[in-house]
């Protein structure tokens, strides 16, 4: 494995896992975790094949056991000792794109990973569906009821002053075919 060609996959890692997390941190820490994972089984990658399909795959997989393992161990408690005062309201500016990274992470786990891996990282629906595991059908399908789902969430919250057009052009970026 050419380490050069490593560290170019790094960029596309941390813009998918701060789409799936929803969180700075934890899309780094993401991140780490599967460069981490890619160094100690660098045997198992096959010299010819697709790097960023690998790469992918070991962090979609990190990331599901991870989903897991907070479900089994449930909510972490709140101390509302802790909570010093009301989170500030994010002021003007990225309105559409908080409205979508709030919508897609309302999405079932399963569909925002499909999107996100078809539309933000230009994988093909055979690419999405060797690292997620799932047949080519299936990927389609959840595909289609992420799109659906995400234009629902974007078209039932309308905010004062934002134009329509705004979920109109995301909607139309979302629906480019592979």
């Amino acid at each position: 494995m050419d380490r050069r060609s490593l560290i170019e996959q790094i960029p596309a890692l941390r813009r998918y896992a701060r789409a799936l997390t929803g969180d700075a941190w934890a899309a780094d820490d993401l991140v780490q975790d599967a460069l981490e994972r890619a160094c100690v089984k660098w045997r198992l990658w096959l010299a010819g094949s697709d790097l960023r399909a690998w790469l992918f795959t070991l962090m979609h997989n990190l990331y599901i056991s991870q989903v897991r393992q907070r479900l089994r161990q449930g909510p972490a408690p709140l101390e509302l000792d802790a909570v010093e005062q009301e989170p500030a309201a994010p002021t003007g500016g990225g309105d559409d794109a908080l409205d979508l990274q709030r919508c897609l992470l309302q999405l079932p786990d399963e569909q925002r990973v499909t999107l996100l891996l078809v539309t933000l990282e230009g994988m093909t629906y055979s690419e999405t569906a060797r690292i997620t595991g799932v047949p080519v059908g299936t990927v389609m399908s959840r595909l289609s009821r992420a799109r659906s789902r995400l234009q629902e969430l974007l078209e039932a919250a309308p905010r004062p002053g934002a134009s329509t057009a705004g979920s109109a052009t995301v909607h139309g970026a979302l629906r480019r075919l592979k």
